[in-house]
């Protein structure tokens, strides 16, 4: 018997599977039903279309209705919207919004791929304000650049700061407009640790970005069609004549109201391993769908387009009868702000202590390959694992190689892998790529190391809450480093002299030791463990992560 499979959105997971269901069964009708004018198109680079770093609009569709039509034999239809699911029935409520009729069309299998949409927030005046837009799909690049060209702003605000809002920064800064960044919450990129947003927040202040963080807009004041006064929560007033409102997204479900199919709180579709929906022959994949975090077991919403993507093709394996299981999504993301490269993968500190779970934590300051090739640059890694030593999950910032660091990692984490098993991993060497030690295999040492007992830690919140009667801070770096800057109120004992003077240390102090990244500082920490000092610590990323995270915060807004 022949299978009907009618498709309900396009993009990332919907057209995944349409292709897939297509190289499984050459005799199947596949519908598919795209609510906007395109099927398949990276949305990801949208973000760079709109500040003229990619050049050539076609460059951004991935396919085109009439090449995959056929190339797959595929019946798309753009434009046309699902306003209703009738499961008892199996049947979907279409409107053309060409033609503006309604029609019906029946299914054995129903895939939904609907995605996700901009939350507009509840704010005053947003209704009334011209000079507004969302970034989320092609026609809104398009009114985005037409705006640009024709006002030419000059100043814009960009609300929220996730991946979407922190590319449109860079992006319209490329445009060499002045740039403001609005977040309530307290940093940028929701998925990284604090420490590590003080990374981010310090370079985009370097590029003259400017970061209202805890802070929201109480209401939009209409000045004219390219001229909008924002209102923030803490009395400031921002004039601009452009916003881009990045404020998160949510599922695009409403139409499945009535449908009686199991949705969360958020909207969000139901499904277990296998895609299907809580109705019977229904699948759902995509940003739209609710599935297991890999790391933490718990339901989570992770609208990636790499997952999307597979959980696509594993719909169409299941509804060919190839029973697959779809394992979880463990959140591996990367984005290019200015210079840096910020990259994370599985948990962070603020869901491991939502769930609690017990975990530890490591940073290191590595370069990107052997120093005396030219170009190396620096990163920042922390790692999260267990106190068993299992990877949770990875945080990377920095320059080149951040995106082949956070990838083995990620690989690694996939398999289960404990901190020891980093140390262990045969990378790739050459002077131009890499160190002998490559930088993941330095973060598994320490890490491991620290999971061994060898060192304790002591973080940035550490120094900020300095006692100076429970506590010494010895800097073990050289005199000329000493002269260029130096943690306040700190002791001053080079490594090469620390064994001759170790008489100046109080051994009823806890002692945290710094020195550029962290390294020579462990040696001391070994070096005083060994002679009787019970409460010694390493300051974690050395002082350079501790002077760019000052900096960082007397900036902060």
């Amino acid at each position: 018997m022949r299978k009907k499979i009618v498709i309900v959105g396009g993009v990332a997971g919907g057209a995944s599977a349409a292709a897939r269901l297509r190289r499984l069964d050459e005799n199947c009708e596949i519908i598919l039903l795209e609510k906007g004018p395109y099927v398949s198109f990276a949305n990801c680079g949208l973000p760079y279309y709109a500040g003229d770093i990619i050049d050539d609009r076609e460059m951004l569709f991935v396919q085109t209705p009439e090449k995959m039509k056929k190339r797959f034999a595929i019946d798309i239809r753009t434009r046309h919207e699902v306003l209703k699911v009738i499961p008892e029935e199996r049947k979907v409520l279409i409107k053309d919004h060409q033609t503006h009729e309604q029609y019906e069309e029946m299914y054995d299998y129903l895939l939904l791929s609907p995605g996700s949409k901009p939350i507009q927030p509840p704010i005053s005046g947003l209704s009334e304000v011209k000079n507004i837009f969302t970034l989320w799909t092609v026609p809104d690049v398009d009114q985005i650049k037409e705006y640009i060209d024709r006002h030419n702003p000059k100043k814009a605000v960009v609300i929220g700061g996730g991946f979407i809002g922190l590319e449109m920064a860079e992006n319209l800064h490329h445009l060499g407009l002045d740039i403001t960044i609005v977040e309530m919450a307290d940093q940028v990129m929701a998925p990284l640790d604090p420490e590590m947003a003080m990374l981010v927040h310090h370079h985009l202040f370097s590029k003259n970005i400017n970061l209202h963080l805890n802070n929201g807009v109480r209401a939009f004041e209409f000045i004219d069609d390219q001229t909008t006064q924002l209102h923030l929560q803490d009395g400031q007033n921002l004039t601009v004549d452009l916003i881009i409102l990045c404020a998160g997204v949510k599922p695009n479900t409403s139409f499945l109201k009535d449908s009686g199919l199991l949705l969360n709180k958020r909207g969000g579709i139901i499904v277990n391993e296998f895609m299907e929906t809580s109705i019977k022959n229904i699948y759902a994949v995509g940003d739209a769908v609710e599935i297991t975090d890999f790391i933490t077991k718990t339901p989570a919403m992770i609208p990636l387009a790499g997952p999307a993507n597979k959980q696509g093709r594993i719909a169409a394996n299941n509804i060919m009868g190839r029973m697959e299981s779809y394992k979880g999504t463990q959140g591996t993301s990367i984005v290019k702000i200015f210079e840096l490269s910020v990259a994370t993968t599985g948990a962070n500190e603020k869901t491991l202590k939502r769930l609690n779970i017990p975990y530890i934590t490591s940073l290191i300051e590595a370069n990107s390959h052997a120093t005396y090739y030219p170009g190396a640059t620096s990163m920042f890694i922390k790692l999260l694992f267990t106190p068993s030593g299992k990877l949770l999950g990875a945080q990377i910032i920095g320059g080149e190689g951040v995106d082949k660091r956070i990838d083995v990692i990620a690989t690694t984490l996939r398999q289960g892998a404990t901190v020891a098993d980093l140390e262990e991993l045969e990378l790739a060497y050459a002077p131009p790529y890499s160190s002998a030690k490559d930088p993941v295999n330095i973060a598994g040492y320490v890490a491991n190391n620290i999971y061994k007992g060898d060192f304790k830690t002591a973080s940035y919140d550490e120094i900020k809450s300095f006692n100076s009667k429970e506590c010494l801070i010895l800097d073990v770096r050289e005199e000329q480093e000493r002269e260029e800057g130096y943690i306040p109120n700190s002791l001053h004992i080079p490594l090469s002299i620390l064994r001759e003077n170790m008489e100046q240390l109080p051994k009823d102090k806890k002692i945290i030791i710094y020195c550029r990244s962290g390294s020579r500082s462990y040696l001391a920490c070994r070096i005083l463990s060994q002679n009787g000092f019970v409460n010694v610590k390493n300051l974690m990323g050395g002082y350079v992560f501790y002077k760019i995270l000052s900096e960082g915060q007397k900036q902060d807004l």
